[in-house]
C-alpha cells in the first residue's frame, strides 16, 4: 500500500510537536513495508519544489510563503494558498505516482482543496487527524467574533477540510462528543489520541544545567508554542508565586504570540527564576529535556474543546512527572491523574497549582514515581503502533 502524508510542517527543520508526529507515524508504515510520502511546504526553499528521503520517507516539498511566526494577516493569506501551491508545483508527480491512503494534519484547515483533488485523481481513501478546532478556539478567546467575516472566511475551508475526509481523527473522548454536536459533518469520527515513538535519548550529562547556570535546581520545563491558546501568564503567575523557593527554576523554549509578554513580565516581576530561550530542533528539544525534572504544561481556560498538547507526549518517553492545568471538563485531567502521571489543576486555580509545583519541588521520590507512571502511561494509551493501527483500520472499514 502506498500513503500519502499532508502537512504543513515537517522534520528535520521543523521543532514542531506535530511533525514529529507525523515523521514516527510514517517511519511505523514504513518499517510494515508500505510506500510513503510526504507532501509539505518548504518557504525557505529556491526552487519551485525538491524530493528527499529522510529516514526512508519521500518527502516533496514545495516553495510557499511564510507561515509560521509571521503577521495573522500574512499567514492567513500564505496558508489559504498552501493546497493551489502544492498542486501547481507537483501535478505531473501526482498523476505519475497514485496512492492509496491520504493522511493529512490539521492545522491547517486549508488542505481540503489538495485531499479533494487527490481523491479523484488516486480514488485514495482519506483520513484527517484533526488537532485544532481552529477558528472555534480563537473565538472562544474573543479573537474573533462568531458573526465575523473572516470567522466565515476560515469556517468555508475548515468545511471544506472535513468534507475532503472519509473519516476524522479526534484526540479525546470530549473533544469526539462536543465535535459530533457542534459540527454539523456527517463522516465518520474516530477516537485517535496523540502518539509518540518510545525512543528516549540518554542523558545529556548536566551540559544545560551548566550552561544556564542551573546546578542544583529542580528545574519545570515547558517546550513548545508560546501563544495566547496557551495562556502563558498561568505559568507566569506560578514562577512569581515561586519567587521564595530558591531551587526552583523556570525554563521555557519555543516561539508564539506571547513571547514578548512573557519577556516583559520577567523584567516586569524581576523573575530571576524564570528562563526565556529561542526554539530549537527536535533532536535538541530531547536532549535538552532529558536534563530538566517536571515537564510543565498550560491550556486557556476559555477553551470551549479539550485540546491534549502533544509536547506532554516528550515528557512521557523520558519519563517526566506532568504538572499543568486546563480549561474546565478537559478530560486530560482524568487521563494523567487517573495514572497517577502527574498533578493537573482547572486553569484559574492558582493555589492549587502552587500547591501541586511545592509537591513536586520537595519531594524527589514521588517526581520519579510520577515519571515512571508517565512512561507507562504513553505505552499504554500513546503509542505510535496504537495510533497506525487505528488509521489503517479505518481503511478496511470504510
Amino acid at each position: 500500500m502506498k500513503i500519502c502524508l499532508i502537512i504543513d510542517d515537517y522534520l528535520p527543520t521543523s521543532i514542531k510537536v506535530g511533525a514529529k508526529m507525523m515523521h514516527e507515524l510514517a517511519i511505523e508504515f514504513v518499517s510494515r513495508g508500505y510506500t510513503v510520502t510526504v507532501v509539505t511546504p518548504s518557504p525557505d526553499l529556491t526552487k519551485r519544489f525538491e524530493i528527499s528521503e529522510l529516514d526512508g520517507v519521500t518527502v516533496c516539498r514545495f516553495r510557499s510563503g511564510e507561515i509560521k511566526n509571521v503577521s495573522k494577516i500574512k499567514r492567513a493569506i500564505n496558508e489559504t494558498l498552501l493546497s493551489y501551491h502544492a498542486w501547481q508545483a507537483y501535478k505531473p508527480y501526482f498523476q505519475q505516482h497514485p496512492h492509496d491512503l491520504i493522511i493529512y494534519y490539521s492545522p491547517t484547515i486549508f488542505w481540503g482543496w489538495l485531499v479533494g483533488r487527490l481523491k479523484k485523481l488516486w480514488g485514495a481513501k482519506s483520513y484527517l487527524i484533526l488537532r485544532d478546532f481552529f477558528p472555534q478556539w480563537v473565538i472562544d478567546n474573543g479573537m474573533l467574533s462568531a458573526k465575523s467575516p473572516i470567522t466565515w472566511y476560515f469556517r468555508f475551508f475548515e468545511m471544506l477540510s472535513y468534507q475532503a475526509a472519509d473519516t476524522i481523527g479526534i484526540q479525546s473522548p470530549k473533544n469526539l462528543a462536543w465535535f459530533s454536536e457542534a459540527c454539523a459533518v456527517k463522516k465518520p469520527l474516530d477516537l485517535l489520541y496523540n502518539w509518540a515513538a518510545d525512543e528516549p535519548v540518554p542523558e545529556n550529562s548536566g551540559y544545560y544545567r551548566q550552561k544556564l547556570g542551573l546546578e542544583n535546581k529542580v528545574i519545570y520545563f515547558y517546550g513548545g508554542n508560546i501563544g495566547h491558546a496557551q495562556d502563558m501568564m498561568n505559568i507566569v503567575r506560578l514562577a512569581k508565586a515561586m519567587c521564595s523557593e530558591d531551587k526552583a527554576h523556570f525554563v521555557l523554549v519555543g516561539a508564539g504570540d506571547e513571547v514578548e509578554l512573557v519577556r516583559h513580565s520577567i523584567d516586569e516581576y524581576c523573575l530571576n527564576n524564570m528562563t526565556l530561550l529561542p526554539p530549537v530542533t527536535q533532536d535538541e528539544f530531547k536532549k535538552i529535556l532529558t536534563e530538566f525534572d517536571i515537564g510543565l504544561f498550560s491550556l486557556h481556560r476559555g477553551h470551549t474543546t479539550h485540546n491534549f498538547p502533544g509536547k506532554l507526549l516528550g515528557y512521557m518517553v523520558q519519563e517526566k512527572p506532568i504538572l499543568g492545568s486546563v480549561n474546565p471538563d478537559n478530560d486530560l485531567q482524568d487521563v494523567v491523574e487517573q495514572a497517577e502521571a502527574g498533578f493537573v489543576t482547572i486553569n484559574g486555580d492558582d493555589i492549587g497549582l502552587l500547591n501541586n509545583a511545592l509537591q513536586l519541588l520537595h519531594d524527589a521520590d514521588l517526581r520519579k514515581n510520577l515519571g515512571t507512571n508517565a512512561k507507562q502511561l504513553l505505552s499504554d494509551v500513546f503509542s505510535v503502533q496504537a495510533a497506525a493501527n487505528k488509521i489503517l483500520a479505518t481503511v478496511v472499514q470504510t
